[in-house]
């Protein structure tokens, strides 16, 4: 069974990518009824939504900081599940209470599962870039 950092992340990728599908309408709400009808476990919802919470309130910052090192890239450009493992990868940069490989790595890994693999070397690159100008790497 993975970890639960890791379950945590696939739960608020799923609720960045509901909430993204639906534009308009509040993050925290979304996550509350996904995570309801799935089920998810106390603690991964509280992991998710730290993260969360730091996508809604720096969602602005972090898109235009994701903008820097997404070089001929708009954020609004890119496919949903790469805007949405950025925006969370760089959450958890912000957050700064793991490893910056170890983000890197993880969000490569959803990229993988929920996209593909040029994705994840897109995800990889672009993280990998923002942990480097956010002087972490």
């Amino acid at each position: 069974m993975a970890r639960l950092e890791t379950r945590g992340r696939a739960r608020a990728l799923q609720a960045l990518y509901a909430w993204d599908m639906r534009d308009g309408q509040a993050l925290d709400r979304i996550a509350a009824l996904l995570w309801d009808d799935l089920l998810v476990a106390p603690e991964e919802r509280s992991f998710a939504d730290a993260l969360l919470r730091i996508v809604q309130a720096q969602g602005t910052a972090l898109d235009a900081e994701l903008t820097e090192v997404t070089t001929n890239w708009r954020i609004e450009r890119l496919g949903a599940i790469e805007r949405c493992v950025l925006r969370l990868g760089a959450a958890e940069l912000v957050q700064g209470s793991t490893p910056p490989r170890v983000i890197i790595q993880e969000a490569v890994r959803l990229a993988e599962r929920f996209g593909s693999a040029p994705s994840a070397r897109f995800v990889n690159g672009v993280l990998d870039a923002l942990a480097r100008r956010m002087g972490q790497l």
